[in-house]
């Protein structure tokens, strides 16, 4: 009888199946087909490393679609918008156009589109400037000059300093005072001057229709808290939620989630507990810990098959793992093929590690693996200045990642800031960079003339009138940027061709402030012309800049372009979410990972997910190296030992093999 029964609910679910043109059953594993057609209800999909999380997220789009929910009651968020949109792109080729209708991209770009929308209730203005970090720096300084806290007597913490106490309080939900005592003991001193000055920040951006990014979700949290209405009608639009790398939510994203879903509950977060490792973001690892108990009834699903890794690989990965204090007990494997195991590789000193790596790099491209295959990961950025060295001396092409990002160069912000004061006339410090760039104009004069041109009707009008009450060489200045203003003020214009304007008036002004270098810049303004080519908008461009800006110059890119490729050389933490065919992990050293500061225990458990994360980068080959004599800057030489998440590892999972001299020459 029990037979019957189930075979008569196999063919209920076989008949319920050909309702849909996708095949599931045929195209996911088990795991991810139960996840895919959940319907009602919290999910929480456990994803471990390389286990086809983004298909899951894409099948269980289409399958919502399929089902018969609108797509625009679909929210799908994400860390990047270049993630939203290409797993968007994969549900309309497997649904068609009726998904374009669905809501996808970050958390700050959801926030961005929402406030300008709904923003009118708290009192925003629709047409707010967005400022990267480097605004939000500046601003800072500002208030910290006019205060008199810049003097070169005082040593007063700098603006990179305060822009991180500030937004690291708000991602942790902390006031100011406490996150000074528990991260930034050392600035205890000046506690109150920073207090004072962060709500002086604060007036000068209500003042000015400002936000900084930690704004967008704060005042979005804001909305959504105390207008009951707005948030039951989001809350009502969005019935289906979808949030990505879920284990990288901050405080606010997770409170965000909690009130966007208040009406239905209908959250389905993906993510890795083994991959948080973003706390110095403030990123909460209690967030997927506790989406259990913040949504009773949670339903857990675990995704265990890995499609990138040899097993070998996922032997240490899950080694590493299963030592951590707190986790979803989790063990990846995969039906791929292959007896490689991970090494661990002692080296005599760090010099010797260098020549090991780039030795096997040039043996690996005899072999036939392309360069491009090839990362060498390390823990902090410092650790890989010998091998930069060893593969530049063997000719052998690389790229680090990381340094400053294409939007914040100088002369993209300088392009921006004339853009921005059209779109938002009270943007000052957009302002100050626009006039301090005139000739004969100083940084006194452009502050003292600011607030008459952001109270004006017509700021380019203020500016003629100044240019005609001006003997100084300032007035010439002050006139050619009241006519640029104006022309790029009219309406119906694209932002391309605003941009052109913009550049025609500005590029004699780069030569002349930048002599040594100013054709790579002018290649910089020509790919930033190309940008713009594909918006109408300028809010939306302006805001795309701000949100999600390009991450490169043209130069860097070109001067790496080589015809065999390079190998990549990246932090951990700018490699997650990426692999390569194989890996080197280099300084995989107690005192280095974990480094010397790692002493809590929390601390201590994100450093051993980090180590997991390392791992799971490489699909066929794995060296983690160390050197044995070490030298400390505080203690002279030392002798190294492996990682302590490594040391106790067993050799049939991990062996270790010693390096040695050749004997030829």
């Amino acid at each position: 009888m029990a037979d019957k029964v189930i075979y008569l609910r196999d063919k209920a679910r076989a008949a319920d199946e050909s309702r849909y043109r996708i095949k599931y059953a045929e195209l996911l594993n088990e795991a991810q087909l139960a996840a895919v057609t959940h319907r009602e209800g919290p999910l929480l999909v456990v994803a471990g490393a390389g286990s086809g999380k983004t298909r899951t997220l894409i099948y269980r789009v289409a399958r919502l679609i399929e089902s018969g929910v609108p797509p625009g009651a679909i929210l799908l968020l994400t860390f990047t918008r270049r993630a939203a949109q290409e797993m968007l792109d994969r549900v309309e080729r497997l649904v068609g156009n009726g998904s374009r209708a669905v809501a996808g991209g970050t958390f700050h770009s959801f926030a961005n589109n929402v406030l300008r929308h709904h923003g009118g209730a708290m009192g925003l203005k629709p047409n707010f400037t967005i400022l990267d970090r480097s605004d939000m720096e500046d601003v800072l300084n500002l208030l910290r000059a006019r205060m008199g806290l810049a003097s070169r007597e005082r040593r007063f913490p700098k603006k990179a300093t305060l822009a991180e106490v500030i937004s690291m309080a708000r991602n942790k939900r902390r006031e100011l005072a406490e996150e000074i005592e528990f991260d930034f003991p050392h600035l205890a001193e000046h506690q109150q001057e920073i207090i004072d000055l962060a709500a002086k920040y604060e007036a000068y951006k209500r003042e000015r229709g400002l936000l900084d990014y930690d704004d967008l979700l704060y005042r979005l949290l804001e909305l959504l808290q105390q207008y009951r209405l707005v948030r039951e009608r989001l809350s009502n639009a969005y019935r289906y939620i979808m949030i990505d790398e879920y284990q990288d939510t901050n405080l606010v994203q997770a409170d965000l989630v909690r009130l966007l879903a208040m009406t239905h509950e209908n959250v389905m977060a993906v993510g890795d507990d083994a991959q948080s490792i973003y706390s110095f973001r403030g990123a909460n690892f209690r967030n997927i810990m506790d989406f259990p108990a913040i949504f009773p009834g949670t339903r857990i699903i675990k995704l265990e098959e890995n499609y990138r890794s040899l097993q070998g690989i996922l032997d240490v990965a899950n080694e590493v793992i299963s030592r951590a204090a707190e986790k979803y007990t989790k063990a990846l494997y995969t039906q791929r093929r292959g007896e490689f195991r991970p090494i661990l590789v002692r080296a005599q000193d760090e010099h010797m590690q260098s020549r090991f790596v780039a030795q096997r790099i040039l043996e690996l491209r005899e072999e036939g693996v392309e360069l491009s295959e090839i990362a060498v990961l390390f823990r902090s950025s410092f650790h890989s200045f010998d091998l930069e060295l060893e593969l530049q001396r063997r000719d052998i092409p690389f790229i680090k990642r990381g340094g400053f990002k294409f939007i914040e160069t100088a002369h993209i912000k300088d392009a921006l800031a004339h853009l921005r004061v059209v779109a938002n006339p009270s943007d000052a410090v957009s302002w100050l960079r626009a006039l301090t760039i005139v000739p004969g104009v100083g940084h006194r004069t452009a502050e003292r003339v600011i607030e008459p041109l952001i109270t004006a009707a017509q700021p380019h009008q203020e500016l003629a009138r100044m240019a005609r009450e001006s003997a100084s060489r300032g007035g010439a200045g002050f006139r050619r940027l009241a006519e640029l203003i104006a022309a790029i003020t009219a309406e119906g214009q694209r932002p391309a061709d605003q941009l052109a304007m913009v550049l025609e008036y500005y590029l004699p002004l780069m030569r002349e402030a930048y002599p040594d270098d100013y054709p790579k810049r002018e290649r910089d303004l020509e790919h930033f012309q190309n940008i713009t080519q594909r918006y109408r908008s300028l809010e939306q461009m302006l805001a795309d800049m701000a949100l999600e800006p390009p991450s490169d110059s043209l130069d860097g890119v070109l001067a790496t372009e080589a015809e065999e490729g390079y190998v990549t050389l990246s932090t951990i933490h700018s490699a997650k979410g990426l692999e390569w065919r194989v890996v080197f992990l280099i300084w995989a050293a107690d005192g280095r990972f974990p480094g010397p500061m790692s002493t809590e225990v929390e601390e201590l458990e994100e450093e051993r997910r980090l180590m997991y994360v390392a791992g799971t980068r490489a699909r066929d080959e794995l060296y983690m190296t160390y050197p044995i004599y070490m030298f400390d800057r505080m203690r002279g030489h030392t002798m190294g030992r492996a990682s302590r998440f490594l040391e106790d590892l067993p050799p049939e999972i991990l062996p270790t093999a010693t390096l040695q001299e050749s004997d030829e020459s």
